[in-house]
């Protein structure tokens, strides 16, 4: 009888562990996903990259 009630007991504490790591996770990603929003990334145009051209010398790209 003792065993199972050790068992029991150790169940429901694996469940709890289990809850609390599912809501910290959610928790995390909502976190994320408002960070996420509020960057805003603009789009890049690009023909204002500046081009690269390879150095024959070195053979390192450097801009144009």
């Amino acid at each position: 009888m003792p065993a199972a009630i050790v068992f029991a007991v150790g169940l429901m504490g694996a469940a709890m562990v289990v809850r609390w790591y599912i809501k910290e996770a959610q928790r995390v990603n909502l976190d994320l996903d408002n960070v996420r929003a509020r960057a805003g990334t603009t789009p890049v145009d690009p023909d204002a990259l500046p081009k690269l051209k390879r150095d024959p010398d070195t053979g390192e790209y450097r801009p144009d």
